[in-house]
């Protein structure tokens, strides 16, 4: 990708960093030199991290895993997510507080845990992978979309709160990713995502880790509260 060695000696945690877009962030991540730490609910591990069972929707779990850790991390990448598509009328409560549990909550949690050691640093370093969705709406996904313009919102505070102790606190937003889950969709979603797209391509997992490494990076340590669209224009 470009930048071997960019994050050399830095500690890392990815939350949801197992598997997919997360999995590819973290194999990123340690392709710069940096070690990290997968915050994961599953047992099996297909990253290149060290993987914690971790459950970012409980505050005691992401505490404690934090406090274990052998040594503070000063990078922080919010990835963790679920979906639970369903239209606004006939959405539950359990769908609708799961997905804001996860996606939202999981990266306020985070990010109270680990500033901490952040501000000790002195320096830090935190993306949260939010989505073009989060900015225009999608529908069937009122919990994901809420949780993820809440998501915006956290960071554009979070940059504020932790910029003067040396933290920057970034998102960035994909639009449709190639990922294999994505490839099992009906081809005419794929398409419309397509349409949609001016570039007529569509991102690729790696296309979202490279924005995540740049921002992590030294090269980025004048940007801070933005939202960076990796979506191949799918949002314009």
């Amino acid at each position: 990708m470009g930048f071997s060695g960019e994050l050399a000696g830095k500690v890392a945690i990815v939350t949801g960093g197992a598997r997919g877009i997360g999995r590819t962030i973290t194999d990123a991540l340690v392709a710069s030199g940096a070690r990290v730490h997968v915050f994961d609910m599953t047992d099996s591990n297909e990253s290149a991290g060290v993987l914690h069972r971790v459950n970012v929707a409980d505050a005691q779990s992401v505490a404690d895993a934090v406090a274990q850790l052998p040594e503070p991390a000063t990078l922080l990448v919010n990835n963790a997510g679920i979906t639970r598509d369903r239209s606004l009328l006939k959405m539950s409560d359990e769908e609708w507080r799961s997905v804001l549990d996860v996606n939202l909550s999981g990266a306020f949690h985070m990010l109270r845990a680990c500033a901490p050691g952040m501000i000790a640093a002195g320096r830090g370093r935190v993306v949260n992978i939010t989505s073009i969705n989060g900015l225009r709406g999608k529908f069937g996904q009122a919990n994901y979309t809420a949780a993820k313009a809440g998501m915006i919102g956290l960071t554009k505070t979070a940059a504020r709160e932790l910029g003067p102790k040396g933290i920057t606190v970034n998102a960035v937003a994909p639009g449709m990713v190639m990922t294999e889950m994505a490839r099992a969709l009906p081809a005419e979603v794929l398409e419309r995502a397509l349409q949609e797209s001016v570039m007529r391509e569509l991102a690729t997992p790696d296309d979202i880790a490279a924005a995540v490494v740049f921002l992590l990076s030294d090269m980025a340590r004048m940007i801070t509260g933005e939202v960076i669209r990796v979506d191949a224009g799918q949002y314009v």
